[in-house]
């Protein structure tokens, strides 16, 4: 996958960011700039698949803008990650044998977050939107790519692979540490059927609902250093 626009739009709206804040206001504001990184937990809340819960790894930037006489600061970031999840299918079509297809998903999320300072300095709880660019489905194991999808007698795991690529999540959270370091921990949700791609393809849904619903729900551990 290919970010190099996304990056170059992130390294610019970091930029507007810190200039306007720094130029503008009544109180003395404090850019700053973050690296991050963490690991993930990945799922589709679906009711037409039998899902597991999959690990992955995360890796952002943020800019941050601390204004000291509020009772909250703003950061605006963006993060790439791998994620992984497993679906329930089986070997062959007449197989009652089930096993779990292991796929993986990239994707590129740029976030707006507010950070209500419990404890300044040390506690904020974070929220805000996200928007997401994610690649297909992708199989860890080539060999499952002939597997059958449970809950349909048809759907190969190959016809779900292609989902939607551009969705809008929302995001709560917490951050707690010093000035300059900060565990984090974060929850996603998406708002957008991440999965709504898939009524457009003609797929066999002999057996199973034909209409396909599902939203991504995420969790994150992690941690930043602030400059």
């Amino acid at each position: 996958m290919k970010y190099n626009r996304l990056f170059l739009l992130v390294a610019l709206m970091l930029c507007f960011v810190t200039k306007s804040f720094s130029q503008k206001g009544r109180y003395s504001i404090t850019n700053g700039f973050g690296i991050g990184g963490g690991v993930t937990k990945f799922d589709i809340v679906t009711d037409n698949f039998t899902t597991k819960q999959g690990d992955g790894f995360l890796g952002g930037l943020s800019a941050t803008v601390d204004i000291p006489h509020k009772w909250y600061n703003i950061s605006f970031g963006m993060q790439l990650s791998e994620n992984n999840i497993e679906i329930s299918g089986r070997p062959n079509i007449v197989s009652t044998q089930e096993e779990f297809i292991e796929y993986k998903m990239f994707a590129a999320q740029i976030a707006f977050l507010v950070h209500a300072k419990v404890i300044p300095d040390y506690f904020t709880i974070d929220l805000g939107p996200m928007l997401q660019y994610n690649g297909t489905l992708e199989f860890k194991d080539k060999t499952q790519e002939s597997y059958f999808i449970n809950n349909y007698t048809n759907l190969t795991a190959t016809d779900i692979t292609n989902i939607s690529q551009f969705n809008f999540n929302g995001v709560i959270g917490a951050s707690l540490g010093v000035k300059n370091f900060k565990l984090k921990a974060q929850y996603i949700y998406g708002f957008t059927n991440i999965l709504k791609k898939l009524e457009n393809q003609s797929l066999n849904t002999i057996g199973g609902n034909a209409r396909f619903k599902g939203n991504q729900s995420m969790l994150v551990f992690g941690a930043i250093v602030l400059f």
